[in-house]
């Protein structure tokens, strides 16, 4: 990654077909949401992620270039295609303590 991306931080809600009665693996296109996401991880994009508690939330810190990267990146998920994942918000995120790498 260049010195030109930044961090964002990035929300995203589940939505209807998500079954809050079972865990996320048992999940529709759960492998294929995992292996996206990996990806992404892995190309050094998705630097965190993970639901957080008491809600319908996920929280991402992603590393790009500005926000419409974000959202390309974010439109091939196939959680995005079924509407178990939408995104509600994606703020840059300007770090002042401790480091992503």
């Amino acid at each position: 990654m260049s010195s030109s991306h930044r961090l964002f931080m990035v929300i995203r809600r589940y939505g209807p077909p998500y079954d809050r009665e079972k865990p996320l693996e048992a999940q529709p296109k759960w492998e294929a949401h995992r292996v996206f996401m990996n990806a992404l991880e892995a190309k050094g994009v998705a630097r965190l992620g993970g639901p957080l508690d008491g809600g319908d939330d996920v929280l991402l810190i992603f590393r790009a270039k500005d926000q419409d990267e974000i959202e390309r990146d974010l439109a091939a998920d196939p959680w995005t295609r079924s509407g178990i994942l939408t995104t509600t918000r994606i703020a840059c995120w300007n770090l002042r303590i401790g480091e992503v790498a």
